[in-house]
C-alpha cells in the first residue's frame, strides 16, 4: 500500500478515538456533570447526528477544493472540537462541542476512501479502504482503552486533551505524506445529487444504518453492561475493550480481503455473522468468560461489514456521484450509531434493563440482512 494510505489511517485513528472513547467514560461524565446514564449515552447520539449532517454539507461545500486541502481543514475542525470538549463546563457545552467535532468526520472518511481507492489497482480497492479504516479499529484497540484508563485515572477531560494532541499529530502526517493530487473539475452538482435517486444506493445506505444500529445499541453501553451483567470492575473495562479492538482489526482486514474476491458473499456473510453474534451476546454477557469471548466476536463481526458495505455503495453510485455517496455512507454508519445509542437508552428507560439490549438490537442487523438479499437479487434480475 502507498504510504499516503497509512497517513490517512493516522487521521482515521484520531477521529475514531474521539468518536468511540466517550463509551468508556459514560459513568465519569454522568457523575461529574450530574446527568443520567441515558443522557450521557446521548453524547454518542449527538456526535453521530453531527456526522450525518456534516457529511453531505461539507462534501458539497468542499467539492472544488483539492482533496489534501479538504482533509487538512477537516482535521483542523476535529482538533478544535476536542479542545472545546476538554474545556466544557457543562453538559450542553460538551454536547455542542461533540457535534462540532463530528462535522468533519463523514467528509474525512468519504474523501479519504476515494483517495485510498484511487491510489491502488482496481482489484485492491476494498483492501485499500480497509487499511484506511484500520485507523478506526486501532483507535478502538488502543485509543479507547487508553482513553478510558486515562479518564479513570485523571478525569475524563484529560482524555479529550490527549485526543486533541492526536489531532495535531494527524495534521502533521497528512501534511507530509498525502500527495497533492490534480483532480478533474467536479461534475455539475445536479449530476452528483442524482446518486440519491438510485434505488440500489439508497438500499446500500439503509443496510449501513441498520447494520451498525444494532452494534451501537450494545457498544454505547458496553461499560455498564460489562460491570453490571458480567460482574467486572470499572478498571477491568479498559483491558476488555482491547479485546473488542482486536476483533475490529481482524474483522476489518478480513472483510476487505474477502470483499475484493467475492463482494456479494462478503456482504451477506458479514451481516449474517453480526446478527448471530448479537443473539449469542444476550446470553454470553452474563458469564465473565463468555462476555470476553462475545466482545471479541462483536468487534470482528461489526467491522467485517465495513469494507463490503462501503464498496457496495461506491459500486452502485459510479461516476460523478461516488464522492458524495462515499461520504453519505459514512453518514449512514453514524446515523446507525445514533439510532443504536438511542435504542439502547430507550430499552433502559422502558425498564427492560441492560440484559435486554443485545436480543432486541439483533433484530436491526437482521433487517439489514434482508435488504442485502433483496439488493443482490435485484442485481441478478438486472443482469
Amino acid at each position: 500500500m502507498p504510504v499516503a494510505i497509512y497517513a490517512l489511517t493516522v487521521g482515521a485513528f484520531g477521529i475514531g478515538v474521539t468518536e468511540f472513547v466517550i463509551m468508556g467514560l459514560l459513568l465519569q461524565v454522568s457523575n461529574d456533570l450530574g446527568v443520567g446514564l441515558p443522557a450521557a449515552g446521548l453524547l454518542m447520539t449527538g456526535y453521530a447526528l453531527g456526522v450525518f449532517v456534516g457529511a453531505p454539507v461539507l462534501t458539497i461545500a468542499t467539492r472544488r477544493l483539492p482533496r489534501k486541502t479538504t482533509l487538512l481543514v477537516l482535521m483542523g475542525i476535529f482538533t478544535l472540537g476536542n479542545l472545546v470538549c476538554a474545556l466544557a463546563p457543562s453538559y450542553p457545552v460538551l454536547m455542542t462541542a461533540r457535534v462540532i467535532t463530528a462535522l468533519a468526520h463523514g467528509t474525512f472518511f468519504g474523501v479519504g476512501s476515494m483517495m485510498a481507492a484511487g491510489l491502488v489497482a482496481p482489484d485492491r480497492k476494498a483492501s485499500a479502504i480497509a487499511v484506511m479504516f484500520t485507523g478506526l479499529t486501532l483507535a478502538t484497540l488502543l485509543g479507547v482503552p487508553f482513553g478510558a484508563w486515562l479518564g479513570v485515572a485523571f478525569g475524563w477531560r484529560a482524555t479529550f486533551w490527549a485526543v486533541a494532541g492526536i489531532g495535531v499529530l494527524a495534521l502533521a502526517a497528512l501534511a507530509v505524506f498525502v500527495p497533492r493530487t490534480v483532480s478533474e473539475p467536479p461534475a455539475p452538482l445536479r449530476e452528483e445529487l442524482a446518486v440519491l435517486a438510485r434505488p440500489q444506493v439508497l438500499i446500500g445506505l439503509a443496510m449501513t444504518v441498520l447494520g451498525f444500529g444494532g452494534v451501537f445499541a450494545i457498544f454505547t453501553f458496553i461499560q455498564p453492561i460489562l460491570t453490571e451483567l458480567g460482574g467486572f470492575s470499572t478498571e477491568a473495562v479498559s483491558p476488555i475493550l482491547l479485546v473488542f479492538g482486536a476483533g475490529l482489526v481482524v474483522g476489518n482486514l478480513a472483510g476487505g480481503k474477502i470483499a475484493d474476491r467475492r463482494p456479494g458473499p462478503a456482504l451477506l456473510g458479514s451481516i449474517a455473522l453480526l446478527t448471530v453474534t448479537m443473539v449469542a451476546a444476550a446470553f454470553a454477557f452474563h458469564n465473565p468468560v463468555g462476555a470476553i469471548a462475545v466482545t471479541f466476536m462483536l468487534g470482528l463481526a461489526a467491522f467485517a461489514t465495513v469494507a463490503p458495505l462501503q464498496l457496495r455503495v461506491l459500486q452502485q453510485a459510479g461516476g460523478a456521484g461516488q464522492t458524495l455517496a462515499s461520504s453519505l455512507n459514512i453518514a449512514a454508519f453514524n446515523l446507525g450509531n445514533a439510532f443504536g445509542a438511542w435504542l439502547g437508552g430507550a430499552i433502559i428507560l422502558a425498564g427492560l434493563g441492560l440484559a435486554a439490549i443485545p436480543l432486541i438490537a439483533a433484530a436491526v442487523p437482521l433487517a439489514a440482512l434482508v435488504l442485502a438479499a433483496v439488493s443482490l437479487w435485484l442485481d441478478r434480475k438486472a443482469a
